[in-house]
């Protein structure tokens, strides 16, 4: 077995072609073993075995530097730079992350999760170099869905700049999670159809060298590719066509479906813990289709990630022109959806609370200051959402709710969601942005408005005194636990506030409360800084009441387990009733 030997990329120097091949055949086997196990992004690190094997083959890493775009394709890089055993043994698993890491190796250099940085990134080390008068090779590789990103565009035309070594891998599999968008993507067909060759060029136009590779699975083509441009004087883009979720034929013919995946059987393909109950996704895009059929304004944005509100490839077939796929495109979404509501249009733009943090400067500048009412949809803006560094859904509150004119509602519930849904799509006087809740569809007898017009105006849903608990979104249920015990332990009857708007204060309510309260309870699914719990303490700063804000610490938690977190930040039951007892004595 090769893989088992190859602890560094020095080791692939002394095997030939055909040993480089059955080390390709391992290193599937490999990802198979992990990913079927797992889970994890499947189809772009099957795509780049051979790739990444020519990449080490011909560059002397960590002297030459890659830089991964997105890292959704690092698998075999991290393979083949002494981590290897995160992908053959079990036991070893979670000793990696699912994407580049320079604490996990000298040949990472950045943490990278997000989509459309490696040019820019690794420009930054081009540039550094440059001034300490080195020499060693920097290479970014980047896949042709992430060159719809804003960023990736902009290291493109910055890139010829440079006017010194920098070699720019393009990794054209003509698919990005879903299919390409844009015009560029046309370009990139010609390119691959005439063998590189068409006359207009997207990357000379940039005013950057350009070399084509079509058979980017080909080991042997593709040293031979990398040799001619090992330490090139100038900046070129090296073009390859490969093949995403190669050498595991379900994932070859069903390409969007396997961009990412749970832990699987191996010969079906099948999960091996099926979804049950319903999701957010499915329920928001039937919702959705439902709007369109009765109002042809209606417009569903999603930058990239269809399945966010769950547009399958079919559901997008329904909805024709009224789903817009803007690419890995926030900044654009966000425009665009304020530009169709000036014009009398509905827009809903969806996107995971992570990458909404791209396109700040749109939802301030483009969208909120001309108070256009779009709705924005925020996903999995949870600490129960993804977990990983890059990916964190925990910062949206202090970002969002902190730009004026945007109404940010964080709904309690499934009936409480789509009520708020219902009225941000019909109401026309403001941009709304709305959590779609990250822990679960949960339903209860509660009766909700199906009005917001009222704007900050909290809800009162339990009332009591001594203690009242403000329980934002899905710290609802925190919440209600929260007096359920304080009833039974203490014999103290709390009021349960839902406060629905988390972009604003209802004064008359907090002013109300002073007079039979002495303690007020803020409970928040985010980070604690900048949040919605210091604008109640903040307002009651001058008065006797006391405030405790639960939330999360101000930080970059990694891979955590969710419950793990919220009692190291203090937020469980037991943890906040003990604070309130110990107030109260």
């Amino acid at each position: 077995m090769f893989l088992e030997k190859i602890n560094c990329p020095n080791d692939l120097k002394s095997l030939n072609t055909k040993e480089l091949q059955e080390l390709a055949k391992e290193m599937r086997a490999a990802l198979l073993h992990r990913l079927s196990k797992k889970g994890g992004h499947f189809g772009p690190n099957f795509g780049m075995v051979e790739v990444t094997i020519a990449l080490h083959y011909v560059f002397e890493s960590p002297k030459d530097k890659f830089v991964f775009d997105v890292s959704h394709q690092s698998y075999p890089h991290k393979m083949l730079t002494g981590r290897k055993d995160a992908y053959l043994y079990e036991e070893h698993f979670n000793d990696i992350s699912g994407y580049t890491n320079p604490q996990e190796s000298e040949h990472d250099f950045f943490n990278v999760g997000h989509t459309s940085t490696s040019i820019s990134l690794a420009s930054g080390l081009v540039k550094a170099r440059d001034l300490k008068g080195e020499h060693e090779n920097i290479i970014a590789i980047i896949g042709d869905g992430s060159l719809s990103g804003g960023e990736a565009l902009e290291g493109l035309d910055f890139a010829s700049e440079l006017n010194s070594n920098f070699i720019i891998v393009v990794n054209d599999n003509d698919m990005s999670i879903a299919e390409n968008h844009g015009g560029l993507y046309k370009n990139l067909r010609n390119l691959r159809e005439s063998n590189g060759t068409c006359e207009c060029n997207l990357f000379r136009a940039m005013g950057l060298d350009y070399a084509y590779q079509k058979d980017g699975n080909d080991i042997e083509k593709l040293i031979e590719t990398f040799e001619k441009v090992k330490n090139i004087d100038h900046p070129i883009v090296v073009h390859i066509n490969t093949q995403k979720g190669k050498g595991y034929k379900i994932a070859e013919e069903n390409k969007e479906n396997w961009h990412y995946c749970a832990p699987f059987e191996v010969e079906t393909g099948k999960p091996i813990k099926a979804i049950s109950g319903e999701n957010y996704s499915t329920l928001t895009c039937n919702y959705l289709l439902e709007k369109m059929k009765q109002d042809p304004k209606v417009v569903a944005i999603i930058a990239g990630t269809p399945k966010t509100i769950g547009f399958t490839e079919e559901k997008r077939k329904l909805a024709g022109k009224q789903f817009v796929d803007v690419g890995i495109a926030e900044e654009h979404a966000v425009a665009m959806a304020s530009g169709i509501a000036k014009n009398g249009g509905k827009p809903i733009f969806a996107t995971s609370s992570s990458f909404l943090q791209r396109t700040y400067d749109q939802l301030s500048q483009d969208l909120c200051i001309n108070n256009n009412p779009a709705t924005i949809l925020v996903n999995g803006a949870s600490v129960y959402g993804m977990n990983d560094v890059t990916h964190l859904g925990i910062f949206d509150i202090p970002f969002i709710s902190n730009i004026p004119n945007m109404v940010y509602l964080a709904p309690t519930s499934k009936q409480e969601y789509f009520a708020m849904l219902d009225w941000s799509i019909e109401q026309n006087e403001h941009p709304v942005a709305i959590r779609i809740p990250g822990n679960g569809v949960i339903s209860d007898k509660r009766k909700v408005d199906t009005s917001y017009d009222k704007i900050n105006q909290y809800k009162i849903q339990e009332t009591g005194s001594q203690v009242a608990i403000l329980a934002v979104g899905d710290f609802y249920q925190l919440g209600e636990n929260i007096v359920k015990t304080l009833k039974e332990k203490l014999g103290v009857v709390p009021t349960l506030i839902n406060p629905r708007y988390i972009s604003g204060l209802d004064k008359k309510l907090l002013e109300e409360l002073k007079a039979n309260h002495e303690l007020v309870i803020t409970l928040e699914d985010g980070m604690l800084e900048g949040g919605f719990g210091e604008k109640i303490a903040s307002y009651y700063g001058t008065s006797n009441i006391k405030v405790k804000n639960y939330g999360i610490a101000k930080s970059f938690p990694d891979r955590y387990v969710a419950d793990e977190l919220l009692r190291q930040n203090g937020i469980s039951v037991e943890q906040i009733i003990e604070d309130i007892e110990k107030f109260l004595k």
